[in-house]
């Protein structure tokens, strides 16, 4: 199909379309295949220690056999491998200056199969060239033989020195540390240091923690390091070299630092002769005041595209020396100038001299000539304008400008730039990316179809080498000029870039990195941390971070996408892995979702996937910005006007903004600026005299330019005196103060000017000047931009030297006049431990008795942070001594609600700041403030309305033109953002919040500029809000109340009833009925009714089956409100529901005869007597009842009773055998009725547990007693019983029983025995009655007294016992009387006891006896005594007695013997 090509891919004069012939793309691709091979070839050189890659890859995998994989490299490396320069490649001839090839490019490109291609469509004398080449490959080899012969050598002595004990690696150690100077100035000073360590450490200089450079510095520092031996040198000091300089040495064991310090003092007298000289330079200095002029000034300046434009001045120094030269600056916008082939400086002796040599519109902007001497310096400023050059075809856009590169990496780099101020009528379609490789001239288009994104990624560049970019746009008429091509950018691991700074070598147009040996045979793992990181509808790019594993052979990177809601990954790079950690991605299909996700791969394999990244829509991020608020221009010259503008709102990444002008009614508009400005305020120059001009405003970002703000009113253009200006500037600040003071700085702060002019003041100008001996000398300008806030830093001051400040504030209209001079102030360190004063005090929301006072934190913080604020108040008319304080406690706050002011009253007001030193110097007092009200104030008011949107409305009468509604939150002003939407009306305005959270909490406050003082605040609690969120809920979601919610409750005959009542409800209200989400209806099963009197709602069903186990609903409505309460009925609920509804209906027919009302029971007497009983109901004469015991019937005579419907089983003493189950019976006509009771197992327990509690109830208190054995512990209980379990403790420990403690039970008596106790157990004795609960203690104490008494007792009935146990006894065997014939023997014995042993004593007739052959008397054994008479005779007749004896008592044994003679007996008898 034949087809015309996009007219932005035809010829143009001015694009490079040389590689478009067939010839060249031919040479080219010939080129790109062989320069692979090329590549590949020169990853076979590698090195150690020092390297230096001086030649072509095929030579060198000639001769060194050294492993693959690694690459050539420039860098020379240390024998750490720490880069510390470059190395410059041998053999550099006369064409490499000329091209800025090196030798390893020259050889790589000659031969290439491309160099073949282009040197037989362009050059001739092959043969001269391949004898060069020959030549230089005999020397190289000869060169590398050296290298490596050089290098073993090197590495042999390496090895032996790390074999050495006395050499092992250790960190650096400073043998001589830098020592501390004080110099005059312009003298020379050097810092010396000797450092060891091993690895050898590298060591670097700093200056006040900042690296010092010397490249940045030519002439002024120079570093030396020989054999461990450091020096810093500087040269032609001067004061600003006045600083604490560290020397730094670092190696892989450690980081090691000293310090110096170096004075430069200053010579204030006279020139003195015999001062030293400075070792540089021909002119002295000392003692000279330098006044400098700016003469014959260039002006604000016009030129074109492609011209050469010079700005100049003529510069008159007094006094006047002989070659001195003065330090002159040039800046465009604020940023400092460099010689470069953009720009070439000039100073010829009294005229400094700018030349632009190729203007392009990246050289638009304020040019600033500095004059610097060593008394000040003078500058001025004009504005250069750049306009478009001719378009080759008509209609075709401007040219592209800024071109920049970000993010560059191995294989990628993203090239920025901004869009042209004009299309010429036709808009932009977008822009072509080229590039070119630095050395060559051969420039190569990026992408194939236009990019409307003011960003691009490019990918596919090649490691190691140099690359510069252009942009071109294109509209339907054609093709703009190429923009001016960027600053050479690598393509090279961040990594190696960031290692590099610092060195120095020539530019050779190619980098090549070295990198570590790489582990072979080694799967790289995941990537890391893999995000989007822009996504547009031309492309999405990705970023990751490489596995953590270290030293991986070479790693590249697969990617791969996904559609979301689907599994299938597809492969984006198929046939080249990408080298960088960036990839982008383009022909992706607007509007749809992709994820993303990378694999590592290597020789070894690929690895896993990472993350997928999160679901990414293709389209645009970035959206182009809203168009400019109001225009307004003001007159400023005959030729000029400044054009204000208010911001775009919510702009994102605003790049600047675009004026355009036009002459009224022509409806032509001409650009007033082509480069983007950032400030809102411009002045257009170049205009005709007396012609009224209208302005518009574009804004600019990467996704284009906005819509064009509304054209401004007309302006006459001359100039602004007696014009009839609608704004006047404002008048002066004042009340300038000092907030902070350095060695070289100070921080002034003032007050806003009385009057603004009628505009908002858009910044501030501060001037300063030296006071010397009380004579002011010229003012200089302290800032070139305008501040927003009251407060200044003034730098580059002079220490102990006095200054002077103006101020000058800025609105629309202009700049005002300078304020006074302030007071001289003299710049000295502040060294105060406490903070400095808070300023920029303001006073909002006045009312009669109380106001917002506002402030900001003082800048000196002192030592230690601030940590808090104290507010003083005093009448206005007071005496300085009223001051006195408003709060008590410090707030960490910076404002303050000051209450319970006197209505009426003025006052005034400071603020103190506080840190943990103490309290700083007050802030300067406010104006006085009058607390009054007044006429027309409104407060803040919140409101929910009928959606429950909550909202903070606020209402001003006293607007003015200019007024604007300014809101805040804790007194920041805030602005629409996800939290709240600012919406004004007229003279009202709303802060409404999307969704008011916790987030929200704070005190809202609306300010209304340009008004006198219209403002109130809002407090927002955690309890308001809860509060409000409640109320919008309801206003959201309107509900009926309910009194109740859905129950469930049982009826009669097991009915079950759902109910619920509402508390408001009108005629027009519907009830739904709902069972597991089907509505349910009237019927036989279900029984509803709702009264609409009384908002009572129920349904009934008479029994529940399993088919009605779920969740019922009632869902009410009544217009708008709706309300449902639901029960669920499901799992062990139903089963006890529909259980106890079978119970209820069960009961009901059982209640229809003789029943029982309440089932067999037992209660317990206080006599511990067990009585069973029921009550019975619904009986007759009749009903019989009958008792049953484990089935067996008792009879009525075992204490049955039958009394007032009660029935009644006694039982008097309960033991074991009363356990059983027990049963009553009721029966008549009408049916029977059974109640059992189970007392048995558990049942019995529980009921004697209960008995136990009666006894345990009954006890009584545990007393003390005394026996002859010990102590005894007892109480009484009415009834015991066997069962009863009672434990005794002593000091809450259980007593273990043994045969010194004891305890039993006597009747009713429970008693514990200590048998002979001692002191040590005294202490608290309890007795426990276990009954099943709690139990019941009665407690005791023995001790103190009562110890000593019953102890006392126990001794006492001890020893009587005692007595009474060993004193002497008749234990008997002696009769009473003893009849006994004369003539023969007696013999009487009797058993006696006695400890200690008795003495025994027999009497006759109470006379003592003593033993003879007549009366044998013995006492044998201490135990028998007897009693003997040979020969009985009638004299042996008597009473006798028997009297033993001992410590312990007396007993006596009386018998009688009575003598017959049997004669007398006999004759009686006869």
């Amino acid at each position: 199909m034949s087809g015309s090509i996009p007219f932005y891919q035809k010829h143009h004069r001015h694009y490079d379309r040389g590689y478009r012939s067939k010839e060249v793309g031919s040479a080219m691709s010939q080129y790109q295949s062989s320069s692979s091979y090329a590549a590949r070839s020169s990853r076979s050189s590698s090195s150690r220690g020092l390297k230096a890659s001086s030649y072509s890859g095929l030579e060198e995998s000639r001769l060194s056999p050294v492993p693959k994989r690694a690459k050539p490299t420039y860098l020379a490396v240390d024998k750490e491998n720490q880069i510390i320069g470059y190395v410059v490649p041998i053999f550099r001839g006369s064409q490499e200056f000329a091209t800025g090839f090196s030798n390893t490019e020259e050889a790589r490109v000659k031969e290439s199969a491309a160099y073949m291609a282009r040197r037989n469509l362009f050059t001739s004398g092959l043969e001269m060239e391949r004898s060069e080449q020959t030549s230089r490959k005999v020397a190289m080899r000869e060169s590398a033989e050296r290298i490596s012969l050089s290098k073993r050598i090197h590495e042999n002595e390496e090895h032996h020195k790390r074999m050495n004990e006395d050499s092992l690696m250790h960190a650096p150690e400073f043998v001589i540390k830098p020592r501390s100077h004080t110099v005059w100035e312009k003298q020379c000073v050097r810092l010396h240091c000797t450092v060891t360590g091993w690895p050898d450490p590298r060591v670097v200089w700093y200056k006040n923690n900042v690296s010092i450079d010397p490249l940045a510095h030519p002439g002024k520092y120079k570093l030396e390091s020989s054999y461990s031996v450091h020096s810093l040198e500087i040269n032609r000091c001067d004061f600003d070299d006045t600083a604490q300089y560290r020397a730094s040495a670092m190696n892989s064991k450690g980081e090691l630092s000293a310090f110096a310090s170096i004075v430069v003092k200053r010579f204030k007298g006279e020139v003195d002769e015999s001062l030293p000289s400075p070792r540089h330079g021909l002119v002295s200095e000392y003692g000279i005041t330098f006044q400098t002029h700016i003469v014959d000034k260039f002006g604000v300046s016009f030129g074109r595209e492609g011209e050469t434009m010079s700005l100049g001045c003529t510069v008159i120094i007094y006094p006047a020396l002989h070659r001195y030269q003065p330090e002159v600056q040039w800046y465009r916008d604020d940023v400092l100038l460099t010689a470069s082939k953009w720009n070439h400086m000039h100073w010829s002796g009294d005229r400094a001299t700018l030349t632009l040599t190729h203007l392009n519109k990246e050289d638009e902007g304020l040019y600033t000539l500095r004059v610097i001497t060593k008394s000040g310096y003078e500058t001025y400023s004009a504005y250069v304008f750049v306009r478009d050059a001719d378009a080759e075809m008509e209609g075709a856009p401007g040219a592209p400008l800024d071109v920049r590169c970000l993010d560059a990496n191995k294989d990628y780099v993203i090239v920025t730039w901004k869009q042209p101020a004009i299309d010429r009528g036709s808009s932009i379609l977008g822009y072509f990316v080229d590039r070119c490789e630095v050395g060559t001239t051969h420039w190569i288009q990026c992408n194939d179809t236009p990019v409307k994104f003011a960003r691009f990624p490019v990918t596919g560049l090649v490691e190691g080498r140099s690359y510069t970019f252009r942009v071109r746009a294109v509209n339907k008429s054609g093709m703009s000029y190429p923009s001016r091509a960027s600053e050479p950018v690598a393509a090279m691991d961040p990594a190696d870039r960031a290692r590099m700074r610092g060195t120095s070598a020539p530019w050779t147009g190619q980098i090549i990195v070295t990198e570590e040996e790489p582990a072979e045979g080694v799967v790289p793992g995941q990537p890391r941390e893999l995000e989007v990181t822009e996504a547009t509808k031309n492309y999405v790019v990705l970023s990751w971070k490489p596995p953590c594993e270290k030293g991986l052979e070479g790693i590249m990177y697969y990617v791969e996408k996904c559609v979301s809601g689907t599994d299938s990954w597809q492969r984006v790079n198929t046939e080249i892995p990408v080298k960088s950690p960036r990839f982008a991605l383009f022909d992706l299909a607007e509007g749809k979702s992709y994820s993303f996700r990378v694999r590592c791969c290597n020789s070894a394999g690929v690895g896993e996937p990472s993350a997928p990244t999160e679901a990414t829509t293709v389209g645009d991020k970035l959206d182009i910005p809203s168009a400019p608020g109001r225009v307004v221009p003001t007159r400023n010259t005959d030729t000029s006007v400044v054009v204000s503008w208010e911001a775009s709102r919510d702009a994102k990444e605003l790049v600047g903004y675009y004026i355009e002008g036009s002459i009224v009614s022509s409806n032509v508009w001409e650009p007033c600026n082509n480069k983007p400005v950032n400030a809102t305020r411009f002045i257009c120059h170049g205009l005709v005299t007396g012609e009224s001009y209208v302005f518009r405003v574009r804004a600019v970002n990467a996704a284009g330019i906005s819509q064009c703000s509304q054209e401004s009113e007309s302006v006459e253009v001359k100039a602004a005196i007696g014009g009839g200006i609608p704004h006047a500037s404002p008048t002066p600040p004042y009340g300038i103060t000092v907030l902070e003071c350095v060695r070289d700085a100070m921080v002034l702060a003032w007050k806003q000017p009385t009057f603004v002019g009628g505009a908002d003041i858009t910044g501030y100008f501060v001037d300063y000047r030296e006071v010397v001996d009380g004579v002011p000398g010229k003012w200089h300008e302290a800032n070139i931009k305008s501040v927003s806030e009251r407060a200044y830093r003034v730098s580059d001051l002079k220490e102990n030297r006095k200054y002077q400040f103006q101020v000058r504030a800025a609105n629309m209209a202009g700049v005002g006049i300078p304020s006074p001079p302030s007071d001289t102030f003299l710049c000295e360190e502040w060294t105060i431990a406490v903070p400095g004063p808070p300023h920029d005090l303001q006073i909002t929301e006045v009312r009669s008795s109380s106001l917002v006072l506002l402030w900001k934190p003082p800048v000196y913080q002192g030592r230690d942070k601030v940590n808090g604020f104290y507010v003083d108040i005093k009448e206005a008319d007071a005496v300085e001594e009223a001051w006195r304080g408003v709060n008590d406690k410090a707030t960490d706050k910076t404002y303050i609600k000051i209450k319970a002011l006197q209505e009426g009253e003025t006052y005034v007001f400071r603020v103190r700041a506080q840190n943990k030193a103490g309290v700083g110097r007050a802030s300067d007092p406010t104006e006085p403030t009058q607390a009054l009200t007044k006429p027309g104030t409104k407060e803040i008011v919140v409101d929910v309305d009928d959606d429950g949107v909550i909202s903070l409305n606020f209402e001003c009468c006293d607007l003015t033109q200019d007024s604007k509604f300014v809101w805040s939150k804790n007194y920041e002003e805030v602005t629409e953002s996800s939290r709240m939407t600012l919406e004004t009306k007229g003279n009202k305005s709303k802060a409404t919040f999307k969704n008011p959270g916790e987030d929200d909490i704070g005190i809202y406050s609306c300010l209304v500029t340009h008004t006198d003082g219209a403002s109130s605040s809002y407090t927002l609690s955690e309890e308001e809000l809860k509060r409000l969120l409640e109320i919008s809920h309801d206003h959201k979601f309107p509900i009926i109340p309910l009194k109740t919610e859905l129950a469930v409750e049982l009826q009669e005959k097991g009915r079950v009833r759902f109910w619920l009542q509402a508390e408001k409800i009108s005629a027009n209200g519907k009830v739904e009925y709902v069972f597991n989400d089907n509505v349910i209806s009237q019927g036989e099963k279900y029984k509803m009714n709702f009264d609409k009197n009384t908002g009572v709602i129920e349904m009934i069903m008479e029994s529940l089956t399993t088919a009605d186990e779920g969740t019922f609903t009632f869902q009410l409505q009544d217009g708008k409100a709706t309300n449902q309460s639901s029960l669920v009925l499901i799992g062990d609920v139903f089963k006890e529901l529909q259980k106890e509804s079978e119970f209820q209906r069960k009961e009901w027919f059982r209640k229809q005869g003789p029943h029982f009302v309440e089932y067999l029971g037992y209660e317990v007497t206080p006599e511990c007597c067990v009585i069973l009983k029921c009550k019975v109901g619904n009986i007759k004469k009749e009903t019989a009842a009958l008792w049953y015991k484990d089935g067996r019937e008792i009879k009525a005579d075992e204490h049955l009773g039958f009394t007032e419907g009660v029935l009644k089983l006694e039982i008097a003493q309960i033991s074991k055998k009363d356990a059983g189950v027990y049963e009553v019976v009721l029966k008549d006509d009408r049916g029977q009725d059974t109640s059992k009771l189970n007392l048995t197992d558990q049942g019995f327990k529980d009921l004697m547990n209960q008995v136990f509690s009666v006894i345990a109830n009954s006890s009584t208190p545990l007393k003390i007693t005394s026996t002859d054995q010990g102590i005894r512990l007892y109480t009484f209980v009415s009834y015991y019983n066997d069962l009863l379990q009672v434990t005794w403790h002593y000091k809450d420990s259980a007593i273990a029983f043994s045969d010194r403690i004891k305890s039993g039970v006597v009747g009713e008596q429970l008693w514990l025995q200590i048998k002979e106790p001692t002191e040590k157990d005294m202490g608290k004795y309890a007795i426990e009655f276990n009954d099943g609960k709690g139990g019941l203690r009665r407690t005791v104490e023995l001790a103190g007294q009562a110890f000593d008494d019953a102890f006392a007792e126990f001794q006492r009935l001890k020893a009587a016992a005692t007595a009474e146990r060993n004193r002497a006894r008749v234990a008997g065997g002696l009769p009473d009387v003893v009849t006994i014939q004369e003539g023969k023997a007696l013999n009487l014995t009797c058993n006696i006891s006695g400890d200690p042993v008795p003495e025994v004593t027999w009497l006759k007739n109470d006379r003592e006896m003593t033993s003879d052959d007549h009366f044998i008397l013995k006492f044998e054994s201490g135990k028998f005594a007897s009693f003997t008479i040979t020969t009985v005779n009638t004299s042996d007749s008597g009473k006798y007695s028997i009297l033993v004896k001992n410590k312990y008592g007396t007993e006596s044994g009386d018998f009688t013997v009575s003598v017959f003679i049997p004669q007398e007996e006999g004759g009686k008898k006869k």
